[in-house]
């Protein structure tokens, strides 16, 4: 039974009075809805074919509109299938029954640059959407007294002052299942890349409480991006929130790229988020994920910057319910979003038009509340809830490397350490760029197997006394033969960090790497020729140890003799390229 004001009057509209009969219909109806008597009231409509009783904000439809958009909904909620449609069609047909469940209906007070303010809806949730009458979908997105603050999700062109808007009663979502695999989706879960609709399995809310603690357990299993620098210094475990940052043309969605490819194999769901990017520079991306085979796992979520603000907004949550779907199933997921800064901008966009108060730079004060409501879905679930995991690799971009700006502050605060991404090691031929200073990895240790901790050792100990000596030696001329042998082990140990792009190590490349460049293997070999060097490394410690190889990469397991014997193999190499190369020798 529904409540009623006492002051409430119910007005019926038709095209025509109705007789005695209907009359008392009508009566017997509002007594068994609400309980007690209320006056009913005659308006005449002539474009209205059938009936509509309104009683405050509640509307009961028995027009024939409403009857065909129910019949079309019913026909809609059916399964799709060769065999079987034409049967469930016929059902639905035979079994329809008209409803007249009470509607909220609102009306639109202004509409411009993608926000609607709506009144008349007193019981609209936030986070619901709204239909209005032109077919454009909208969500609540700002509760106030009288009315409401609505986004849209499509041209506000057709829907004008006056315009009716009623409440769908579900909140905003996505559909979800296996699908979408190898799709290029919108924010909305449409496919846009032209190979057809997408059979979901269901449809998730794309905002979601985040896993609570009881819910979680420890990030203790690697989640490889095949990039000797971070692997080795700042790995990032299944589960983690691991920051990209740096700023404009510095190779950050190229490390978040490299990482997608590296899962090939490794039953890891890849979902990548575009957000305000150009759409050429996604296709690109897309092409290059299919010729290197990795769009069999990859997801793509591309709210580009043509799309509009709303729909830039939501592309992380959708991509993050798509995530979250996947993990609950129990299986592992890396999700990237590329970037929130964009995303920051969006939301600041809609704020301000939705005449939200500007705090900070101009942002919103529940700025910081957007990203960490969707960096903390990211998690290892408990073996209770079956053991998947979502690592997020949000990224983030900064002007003139200032990382103490707001956005990137409060992402930083956010997440579980942070890969910093430096302009002048860029531009000098260092890449990936990684600032080994600044960028932090949170979960460390427990993030890496036994071997890549045993073979990394020392080596961001080493790194940082080249640094410092590096800069000493910037004042003096003179510098004595221990010094000139420490800095040829730094910038040895600089270049083989260097790494092209789309071409991720495994974990027995990383191992031999690391095992014989700590041991100073490499320190005589010149500079320019180290990338060559370490290529036939690799190859002649393949061919010459495969065991050692293959056990490292099951296992995870690095023995001292397993060591000892990289260490042989590797000397063996040098001696070899020193006799094929006297000149470098």
């Amino acid at each position: 039974m529904r409540n009623a004001d006492e002051k409430a009057v119910a007005v019926l509209r038709g095209s025509r009075r109705p007789d005695a009969e209907q009359e008392k219909r009508f009566a017997e109806f509002l007594l068994r809805t609400y309980g007690c008597e209320i006056p009913l009231t005659f308006e005449e409509d002539k474009m209205l074919n059938g009936f509509t009783l309104t009683v405050g904000t509640d509307v009961y439809d028995w027009s024939l509109k409403s009857r065909l958009r129910q019949f079309e909904e019913k026909l809609k909620a059916l399964k799709s299938g060769s065999d079987s449609v034409i049967p469930l069609m016929k059902e639905a047909v035979e079994d329809f029954t008209p409803s007249a469940e009470a509607e909220e209906t609102g009306t639109v007070l202004t509409v411009g640059d993608e926000i609607a303010v709506v009144s008349g809806l007193e019981h609209a949730a936030y986070g619901e959407i709204l239909l209005f009458s032109s077919g454009v979908k909208g969500m609540v997105q700002d509760l106030r007294r009288n009315e409401i603050g609505c986004v849209l999700f499509g041209d506000d062109a057709e829907i004008t002052e006056g315009s009716l808007v009623r409440r769908s009663g579900k909140t905003a979502g996505i559909p979800v299942g296996d699908g979408f695999l190898g799709r290029v989706v919108d924010a909305l879960g449409t496919p846009i890349d032209g190979k057809g609709d997408i059979s979901a399995e269901g449809y998730r809310p794309i905002e979601c409480p985040a896993p609570g603690i009881v819910d979680r357990q420890p990030v203790n299993a690697p989640m490889e991006t095949g990039l000797l620098a971070i692997d080795s210094m700042f790995p990032i475990g299944r589960g983690q929130r691991e920051l990209i940052i740096g700023d404009r043309q510095t190779g950050k969605t190229a490390v978040a790229l490299d990482t997608i490819l590296n899962q090939k194999g490794k039953n890891v769901v890849c979902i990548y988020v575009a957000i305000g990017q150009k759409s050429s520079s996604v296709a690109q991306l897309v092409e290059t994920l299919k010729r290197r085979g990795a769009m069999d796992y990859t997801i793509v979520v591309n709210a580009s910057a043509s799309d509009s603000a709303s729909l830039q907004y939501i592309a992380p949550y959708a991509g993050c319910a798509l995530g979250e779907h996947f993990m609950y199933q129990g299986r592992d997921v890396l999700i990237v979003y590329d970037d929130l800064s964009k995303h920051a901008i969006a939301y600041r966009a809609l704020s301000l038009l939705l005449e939200r108060s500007p705090g900070r730079e101009a942002y919103p004060g529940d700025v910081f509340y957007l990203h960490s409501r969707l960096l903390e879905r990211s998690a290892h679930l408990s073996d209770a809830l079956g053991g998947g995991s979502m690592t997020a690799l949000p990224i983030v971009e900064t002007q003139a490397g200032d990382v103490s700006a707001y956005i990137p502050t409060n992402i930083i605060s956010i997440t579980d350490g942070q890969i910093f991404l430096e302009s002048d090691l860029f531009f000098s031929g260092q890449r990936p760029a990684v600032n080994v200073g600044l960028s932090v990895s949170r979960v460390g240790g427990d993030a890496q197997t036994k071997a890549m901790k045993k073979a990394a050792g020392g080596i961001r100990l080493d790194l940082a006394q080249y640094r410092e000596m590096e800069v000493f030696t910037q004042f003096s001329s003179d510098l004595d033969e221990t010094t000139k042998r420490q800095l040829t082990y730094g910038q040895s140990l600089m270049r083989l960090l260097r790494q092209p792009q789309y071409h991720p190590m495994s974990q027995h490349d990383q191992v031999i790497t690391l095992v014989s460049a700590l041991h100073h293997v490499m320190q005589d070999v010149p500079l320019d020729d180290m990338g060559r060097f370490h290529t036939e490394l690799i190859k002649y410690a393949e061919e010459n140890m495969s065991d050692v190889c293959r056990r490292v990469d099951t296992t995870g397991q690095l023995s001292d003799s397993d060591r000892e014997e990289i260490l042989k193999v590797a000397k063996e190499f040098l001696e070899k390229y020193k006799a094929e190369n006297p000149q470098n020798a």
